[in-house]
């Protein structure tokens, strides 16, 4: 079993809290990774993925609450929305921690019917795809690097790894298994229809269900772009109004994410517009048809896909990293852009940029150069990614990094 960097973080969680959810997409490994927490601590395991399991729980969950004895694992705990109400009287009476671990493949802190009985009691723990560094058999460092400034005695990359291929491959544990390019699309398209197909039915009541396949194709093609609500519900044939509730639906399945804009104003950081990403590089890659031939002749395909693949190389290290930071994009009214801008909760900040190529021009600094200039002491760090095998210094808290840097420092 590949280990996840994010088990230490559950263990802590399970050490001194009541409830622990670890919410993620389906087919991230999360029945993997708390069977074997399960296995350790002695938990009793029960998945409502089974139709049996289901019955009987959901015919009684406060009976199935109070007749426990000891800890226990609850897999895809969004089937049985009642069970939370159930948990929260529970743990209000009894607050010795690990008793729950739960699993949920829907984000349940936007549905409003479970939020409630959340809040205060319960510590939420995201898991996503394998990571590069996962998959390589190490826990990443970039995070701390970054935000040090300091990236000096870091091995350049001797051979410039295939990073098409790691693109379009993703990090889902099945896609990544499968060799053969036509196998790993025909293991996306079913993910694809099994959860809008299923999971779309147990959240919500869904007229045009036929729409959100083609929806998702369009989010897909406009991929760590900004996103345009007016544009994409003329283009998908969708009202504003349907297309948001829509739009919801996907983030909530972690299909889709937004990068919130970033400004000094916090204000500004809600009327600006967001970016749009695809969770995972893969399915945005397959949802576009582009195989990684076809990345390595289309530079402006690589440079969007590679920066959604940057986002959640980041995202996923974030989910561990001592380094507290939220991600957004920046863009300034005089047209400056910074594709990632981490902020920590002092108000520290490091920035990347991306470029989809082997070379870089000293233009390519000249965003970072003015968001480093425009903070002062606030700006930790900046660094642009690239395909290239040199790690350079680029003036002051600035630095040229190959993008493998993300899971070999």
């Amino acid at each position: 079993m590949i280990r996840r960097n994010i088990e230490i973080a559950i263990r802590q969680a399970t050490a001194d809290t009541p409830a622990v959810l670890l919410n993620g997409a389906r087919q991230t490994g999360k029945t993997t990774l708390v069977k074997a927490i399960a296995e350790t601590s002695g938990a009793a395991y029960f998945t409502l993925d089974d139709a049996a399991t289901l019955a009987l729980i959901a015919g009684d969950p406060s009976g199935f609450i109070r007749g426990l004895t000891g800890p226990v694992v609850v897999d895809e705990v969004q089937k049985v929305p009642e069970l939370f109400p159930a948990i929260k009287l529970s743990v209000d009476r009894n607050r010795k921690p690990g008793r729950f671990l739960l699993t949920g493949s829907a984000n349940v802190l936007t549905l409003p019917r479970l939020s409630e009985s959340l809040a205060g009691r319960m510590e939420i723990i995201s898991l996503f795809p394998f990571s590069a560094g996962e998959l390589a058999g190490k826990r990443e460092r970039f995070l701390e690097r970054l935000f040090d400034g300091n990236f000096d005695k870091l091995e350049n990359p001797r051979v410039r790894q295939d990073i098409e291929e790691r693109v379009t491959c993703g990090g889902y544990p099945e896609a990544i298994q499968r060799q053969d390019a036509g196998r790993r699309a025909a293991w996306f398209a079913a993910y694809i229809s099994t959860i809008l197909q299923r999971d779309v039915r147990d959240l919500m009541q869904i007229d045009a269900l036929h729409m959100l396949p083609n929806l998702l194709k369009l989010l897909a093609a406009r991929t760590s772009g900004l996103l345009n609500v007016s544009d994409l519900g003329r283009d998908a044939g969708l009202p504003n109004t349907t297309l948001t509730r829509y739009l919801a639906l996907l983030e909530t399945l972690f299909l889709v994410h937004r990068l919130p804009a970033w400004s000094r104003h916090f204000g500004k950081r809600l009327v600006k517009a967001p970016k749009i990403h695809v969770v995972d590089s893969g399915l945005a890659s397959h949802l576009i048809g582009a195989d990684a031939q076809r990345l390595s002749s289309d530079s402006p395909l690589l440079g969007r896909l590679l920066e959604t693949f940057v986002l959640g190389e980041l995202r996923k290290q974030l989910s561990w990293s001592d380094h507290r930071a939220t991600p957004y994009h920046f863009r300034s009214a005089t047209g400056a852009e910074v594709d990632i801008v981490l902020e920590k909760a002092d108000g520290t900040v490091a920035a990347i940029e991306v470029k989809a190529s082997a070379t870089v021009k000293a233009s390519d600094f000249a965003s970072l150069q003015s968001l480093r200039d425009q903070l002062g002491d606030q700006f930790h760090a900046g660094a642009v990614l690239y395909l290239g095998d040199q790690t350079l210094p680029f003036g002051d808290k600035l630095w040229l990094l190959p993008v493998q840097t993300l899971w070999g420092a």
